[in-house]
């Protein structure tokens, strides 16, 4: 299994606590170092939260689950992918 289906996996975790809140996430890409690219949607993506939502929520958990996550950015727009 592709790191990027670990993560997949794992996001698949969190997206109820998001989806609660009428927010969710998307994976963009897993870069070679380990950066993880996701987009916030929904109430997440304008919420004066969501910078503590990724770093506290998302990324802390990718961490625990697959060592290999080095970081988790937010990227937003259909540009950024």
């Amino acid at each position: 299994m592709s790191l990027k289906e670990k993560v997949e996996e794992a996001l698949a975790q969190v997206r109820p606590a998001l989806e609660a809140h009428g927010g969710n996430v998307s994976l963009i890409d897993v870069l070679d170092d380990g950066t993880v690219q996701v987009e916030l949607e929904g109430a997440c993506k304008g919420c004066p939260m969501s910078q503590m939502t990724l770093t506290m929520g998302i990324e802390r958990h990718l961490k625990e689950a697959l060592p290999e996550v080095t970081s988790v950015q937010n990227v937003s727009g259909p540009s950024s992918r």
